[in-house]
């Protein structure tokens, strides 16, 4: 099958990547509710088409923090990203600058940011999660500042992690010893391609960034454990202040749902949101980026750039989400799928089906420019 549309790419990726490893990524918490809410209140949201419009130059590009970029999407941070393809994370940041976009790697990210910022030929944005080590914390900053990021990423909407019913189904967790470690297997098995590709030949197997934390030969189960257990859920907002005072460069501030958090967000020095219930994995019942936008929006008016999340499944939510404010957008699943079905060609793919489809949306109704 030639895919035609994201959609494709998810069914060709269910396809190809082991069922624990899929459902990591595919699933959201509890019912699973938010996770269908994302996506319809998207798609309910109507588009004004208009006629006999000039629309025969179409420009796309936004500015963001500095930045300019061909069109308003960044690849979103996704852990375990970079177990869908061989240093998954390398390649995908690879297809994100061929494309003219930006990328924040994961702090759970299988390839390293030291390893992406090198094989990738240049440094993406960091995602920061807040642990109980404040040494961690403090050395993923620095690491960061090192490799010359152009931004951090503090996601703050993960205290705990939701309950995500699919990972215990797969084993990926509740299932320790050996019977879990089996059902595993059996499902790398069931996918040689990726258990040639990924499993013996794209080693290490593990969290680049958690290594000196876990240890460089430690199993996947191993920090997968960790990480449940070193979220930290005393954070608070002077812990945003004492990164703020950390970071010199734009500090963004993800997982912001409440206008009320949002206001706070700037009082404490962030450059930039990210309205995002974390692709529905967290707060099942919690409200979509596109129904929590617009109060969000009215809130800070222009006073620092907007982006948001969730749901996005073709270039014409992205103008959605443009629409409604959002100075860019971020893709998660999109571009997993798109690697697991065919490496950085299948990235590539799925930001150049978005460009067209944005394009086409932008001249259908009637607008040459996204400003």
């Amino acid at each position: 099958m030639k895919p035609a549309s994201i959609l494709d790419y998810r069914a060709l990726s269910q396809r190809r990547v082991p069922r624990f490893l899929f459902d990591y990524t595919d699933g959201g918490s509890y019912a699973e509710a938010t996770l269908a809410a994302n996506v319809a209140d998207l798609a309910a949201i109507h588009l004004d088409q208009r006629v006999l419009v000039d629309v025969s130059r179409i420009d796309a590009r936004v500015r963001l923090l500095g930045q300019e970029l061909a069109m308003p999407v960044i690849l979103a941070p996704v852990g375990l990203g970079g177990l869908h393809a061989r240093r998954g994370e390398v390649q995908a940041w690879r297809a994100a600058q061929d494309a003219g976009i930006g990328m924040a790697l994961s702090t759970v990210s299988v390839c390293s940011l030291a390893e992406v910022a090198r094989d990738g030929g240049a440094p993406p944005w960091f995602q920061l999660y807040l642990t109980r080590d404040q040494g961690a914390n403090e050395a993923m900053i620095a690491t960061a500042r090192e490799q010359g990021c152009p931004a951090l990423v503090l996601t703050v909407d993960l205290p705990t992690p939701g309950a995500r019913y699919r990972d215990v189904r797969s084993s990926l967790t509740g299932a320790p010893g050996l019977a879990g470690t089996l059902h595993r297997a059996g499902q790398v098995a069931a996918r040689p391609r990726w258990a040639l590709d990924v499993g013996l030949l794209g080693g290490p197997i593990a969290m680049g960034n958690l290594t000196q934390l876990v240890g460089a030969k430690a199993p996947l189960s191993d920090y997968l454990g960790w990480i449940a257990r070193n979220f930290d859920p005393s954070a608070d907002w002077n812990r945003l202040a004492w990164v703020r005072s950390l970071w010199p460069g734009p500090l963004i501030v993800k997982g912001i749902l409440h206008p009320d958090d949002a206001a706070l967000a700037v009082t404490h020095g962030a450059d930039a949101i990210v309205v995002s219930n974390h692709g529905g994995r967290q707060l099942d019942g919690a409200i979509s980026a596109a129904k929590a936008l617009p109060a969000i929006m009215d809130r800070l008016g222009s006073c620092i750039p907007v982006l948001a999340d969730g749901g996005v499944r073709s270039g014409l939510d992205v103008l959605r989400l443009v629409s409604l404010g959002a100075s860019a957008v971020m893709i998660g699943r999109p571009w997993v799928w798109g690697l697991g079905a065919a490496g950085q060609a299948g990235v590539a793919h799925v930001l150049s089906l978005l460009r067209a489809e944005l394009e086409t949306a932008m001249a259908l109704t009637g607008r040459t420019r996204l400003a």
